[in-house]
C-alpha cells in the first residue's frame, strides 16, 4: 500500500515519473549495492588481495535476481542497515566459504555512499534530458514570439512593453545555466567512497589505495582524495542545484498561472477535454500543471535545506544526519522529475494569444508608454521636467478618462517640439521594445 504521493497509484504520474521512481526504487538501490560489491571483488581479485577463485565466485552471485528482497527487509529491520544483509546473502550463496571474501576491507557506508552516487548519476541524466527538451521548447517559443509585443509587469502593475519571446528567453537562459551546473557538479559529485571504518583504510595493510582507485575506475567514478563519510557538501550541492532548477520551473508556473487569469488571458496550458474543469463551474479552465509544479518544487526546496542540515555530521561517522539523505534525496529527485514533466508538457503545448497581449497593452489608453514619452520629450525640455509633466498628465488621463495622446497633443509645453504624429510614434508599443529581439537572439545563440 503506497502512502507517499510519489508512489501513489493515483498521483504517481503527476508528482513523479516512472523512470525516476525506478532509479530510487528498492530494487535499483539494492542492485547498486550489489554492483559495488561485484566491482570490489573484481578489482581485489585482479590485485591479488583476495583469491581469484573467490572473486569469480562472488561475481557469479552479484546479481539482483539472486537477492531475496523479503529476507533483506527482515535483515535490515533487525540490523538497521541493508548492506550487511546483502553481504550475508552473497556470502551464503557462494560455495566452499569463498563468500567470506566479499566486502573485503569495506564498511557499510562505503557501499551505501558509492551506490547512492551511482543512483545520483542515473538521476542527473534524467534531469538533464528533461532540461534539454524544455530548452528546445522554450527556444521554439522564443523564436516564434521574438517580437510579439506584450506588457511587462512590475509589482503586478503594467510597466512597459516587452516581447513574449523576451520573457521566455529569460527563462531559457536560466535553464541553460542549470545544464551547465549539472555538467560542472558531476566532477565533484560522481566520486566513489572506499575508506573503511573511520576513513583511513586501515583494514587493508597492502593495496588500499590501489583498490580504491581501481574500484572507482571499474564503476566509472572519480577517486576521492580523502574520505567523505561525514563531509557531505557534495550531496548538499546536488540538493542545491535541484532547488535552483525547481525555482526556475516555479517562476515559469507562476507566470503561466497569472497569464491564464480570466482578466488577462494571454497564454493557456495545453487543452485536453475536461482538464482543469471545476466540479461545479463548467466555464473554468484551471492551470492544473502549474499548480502541481508549484507544489512539487516548494517541497524540493525544503529538501535542499534538509540536505544542508545533513552536512552537520559528528566526527568521522555520524549518528543520524546521514540518514536524512536517505529520506529526502529520492523524494527531491522524484518531485523534481514530476515538475520537469509538467513543465515540458506546458511548454510544448502552450497556447499563446498575441491578440490578447496587445489588448492588454492598450488597456490603459497609452499610459504604459509614459516612459517612452518622457524620454522622447527629455531631449526638448529635460528629462526630469518631462517626467513631472508626463506624470501629471497621466494622473489627469486617469481622472478624466481622456486618452493620454489627446492631453499630450494639446499641451502648450509639448506642441512646439513634437506634433501629434510624433507623439503617436512615441506611444506605439512596437517602437519601444528596446533590445528585446537582440537579447532573444543572444540567448538562442547559446543553444548552438
Amino acid at each position: 500500500m503506497a502512502a507517499s504521493i510519489i508512489d501513489s497509484q493515483i498521483f504517481q504520474g503527476i508528482f513523479g515519473t516512472e523512470a525516476m521512481r525506478q532509479v530510487w526504487s528498492d530494487e535499483n538501490r539494492t542492485a547498486q549495492y550489489v554492483a559495488v560489491e561485484r566491482a570490489l571483488a573484481i578489482v581485489q581479485g585482479r590485485l591479488g588481495l583476495i583469491p581469484q577463485e573467490a572473486a569469480d565466485e562472488i561475481v557469479s552471485h552479484c546479481e539482483i535476481g539472486q537477492i531475496d528482497m523479503a529476507r533483506l527487509r527482515e535483515q535490515t529491520e533487525r540490523i538497521g542497515y541493508p548492506i550487511l544483509g546483502v553481504v550475508t546473502q552473497i556470502n551464503q550463496l557462494c560455495r566452499d566459504g569463498l563468500g567470506e571474501y566479499v566486502h573485503w576491507g569495506a564498511t557499510t557506508q562505503d557501499i551505501t555512499d558509492t551506490a547512492t552516487v551511482l543512483q545520483i548519476r542515473q538521476a542527473l541524466q534524467l534531469v538533464d534530458d528533461e532540461l534539454a527538451a524544455i530548452a528546445q521548447a522554450m527556444a521554439q517559443l522564443a523564436r516564434e514570439h521574438r517580437l510579439t509585443p506584450m506588457i511587462g509587469r512590475s509589482n503586478l502593475q503594467q510597466a512597459i512593453p516587452v516581447t513574449f519571446g523576451y520573457k521566455i528567453a529569460g527563462l531559457l537562459s536560466a535553464v541553460l545555466r542549470h545544464r551547465e551546473r549539472l555538467a560542472q557538479l558531476r566532477e565533484r559529485v560522481l566520486v566513489g567512497e572506499f575508506a573503511g571504518a573511520a576513513g583511513t583504510l586501515a583494514s587493508l595493510q597492502t593495496g588500499a589505495m590501489e583498490t580504491q582507485a581501481a574500484l572507482c575506475a571499474e564503476l566509472g567514478l572519480g577517486q576521492p582524495v580523502i574520505a567523505w563519510h561525514t563531509i557531505r557538501d557534495n550531496i548538499a550541492e546536488v540538493g542545491a542545484v535541484l532547488g535552483l532548477i525547481g525555482g526556475t520551473l516555479g517562476k515559469l508556473s507562476m507566470d503561466v498561472k497569472l497569464m491564464m487569469q480570466t482578466e488577462v488571458g494571454e497564454v493557456y496550458e495545453p487543452y485536453h477535454h475536461g482538464r482543469g474543469s471545476s466540479s461545479t463551474m463548467p466555464q473554468k479552465r484551471n492551470p492544473i500543471s502549474s499548480c502541481y509544479i508549484h507544489a512539487a518544487i516548494s517541497v524540493v526546496r525544503q529538501h535542499a535545506a534538509a540536505l544542508m542540515d545533513a552536512m552537520v555530521a559528528d566526527h568521522e561517522r555520524s549518528t543520524g544526519p546521514w540518514e536524512i539523505e536517505w529520506i529526502v534525496l529520492p523524494e527531491a529527485f522524484c518531485l523534481l522529475a514530476g515538475a520537469l514533466r509538467q513543465s515540458r508538457a506546458v511548454l510544448e503545448g502552450l497556447e499563446v494569444d498575441p491578440v490578447a497581449m496587445r489588448r492588454n497593452i492598450d488597456l490603459t489608453g497609452g499610459l504604459v508608454m509614459s516612459e517612452a514619452v518622457m524620454m522622447g520629450l527629455g531631449h526638448h525640455i529635460g528629462r526630469e521636467h518631462a517626467h513631472d509633466l508626463v506624470y501629471d498628465l497621466c494622473r489627469e488621463s486617469l481622472a478624466r478618462r481622456v486618452p493620454l495622446l489627446d492631453l499630450l497633443a494639446s499641451h502648450p509645453e509639448i506642441t512646439p517640439h513634437v506634433d501629434r504624429a510624433g507623439l503617436e510614434q512615441m506611444l506605439d508599443p512596437a517602437n519601444y521594445l528596446g533590445q528585446s529581439g537582440l537579447m532573444v537572439d543572444r540567448v538562442l545563440a547559446q543553444m548552438a
